[in-house]
């Protein structure tokens, strides 16, 4: 029998089919009238050279392309046009043959709208060496998909790609594919970092808020923070799995960074919140919050943040 993973402090609570069908006959059909903006001047030239410069594009929903100590990174990279029933909403920020070589993917969990089968095998058509970081649990899948070049990692694992420390890191969320597999493989966010970085970047994945962001930011010193907004509404079926945007910046200074990048919005309708909800929200709070020393950097699809070129800001002055 396979191994079946867990939350912190065993919250582990999913929706059940009752809580599914309240949803349903609760749902308010919303029109989605607003898209993400794409960024107007796309560096791909610049991505496709650079092994130098640190920084982080944003292809859309939970996909970035981050450049940092010479390695090209992808995160949970998805280039469907469908989810189920929905319908992409924006573009992706590139094609994937705009991509320079990539060395890495890290996989946060086994959701479809983080892991897609066909991305995956494509980016390995293209980059035969690709290496597969992946949570426990899930190199069955990789293996009978012939994605066969992955590690697995639990929390608080980390890989050493030269002098990039890639970090696996808690989340509180769940995963299921089949009827039969809810849980089998774990999920979680990642951390990168060199032995002495002024710019490391968390990936938070996807999470409802937990203790572990505290722990996070006792563990790491975080730059620049990959956080998801969407997906959070009706928030008493969602709240275990989804930050919502008040909670995402509440996250934020947990784990005590001092620049915010949003994701998980804008690209696929899996919940009831729409984009210009989520990022109305987000940008509301942050403003009523009145944070200090920090920054929010809320990206077009396809635009390139090149942290290293940011001066360095004063220590978070989050309020706890």
């Amino acid at each position: 029998m396979r191994k079946r993973f867990s939350n912190l402090d065993g919250n582990d609570r999913l929706g059940t089919f009752k809580d599914v069908l309240k949803w349903q006959r609760s749902k308010q059909k919303k029109v989605v009238d607003y898209e993400v903006p794409q960024c107007e001047e796309k560096q791909i030239a610049f991505l496709q050279s650079n092994r130098s410069e640190q920084s982080v594009t944003w292809i859309g929903h939970s996909t970035f392309l981050i450049q940092k100590e010479g390695l090209n990174i992808l995160t949970d990279p998805v280039w469907a046009y469908w989810m189920g029933i929905a319908k992409r909403l924006t573009e992706p920020g590139l094609r994937l043959d705009e991509l320079p070589d990539i060395d890495i993917v890290l996989i946060s969990h086994a959701h479809y709208d983080h892991l897609h089968i066909p991305t995956l095998k494509s980016l390995k058509k293209r980059n035969p060496n690709v290496l597969f970081l992946i949570p426990e649990g899930l190199g069955y899948l990789m293996k009978r998909h012939k994605l066969q070049n992955f590690i697995e990692l639990s929390w608080y694992d980390m890989h050493e790609a030269g002098v990039l420390e890639i970090h696996f890191v808690p989340s509180q969320h769940w995963t299921r594919r089949m009827l039969w597999d809810t849980n089998t493989s774990h999920w979680g966010g990642f951390v990168l970092q060199t032995a002495s970085d002024a710019q490391s970047i968390y990936y938070a994945g996807d999470s409802g808020y937990f203790r572990g962001f505290k722990e996070i930011g006792e563990r790491f010193n975080i730059h620049t923070a990959l956080m998801p907004i969407g997906a959070y509404e009706p928030e008493w079926f969602m709240h275990a799995s989804h930050v919502t945007p008040e909670e995402a910046i509440q996250a934020f200074c947990d784990v005590g960074a001092q620049v915010f990048i949003p994701m998980h919005y804008g690209a696929y309708m899996l919940a009831d919140d729409t984009p210009k909800e989520a990022i109305d929200r987000l940008h509301d709070h942050w403003q009523q919050a009145e944070l200090e020393n920090v920054e929010l950097k809320t990206l077009a699809i396809g635009e390139t943040y090149k942290s290293c070129m940011q001066a360095p800001l004063d220590e978070n002055t989050c309020s706890k």
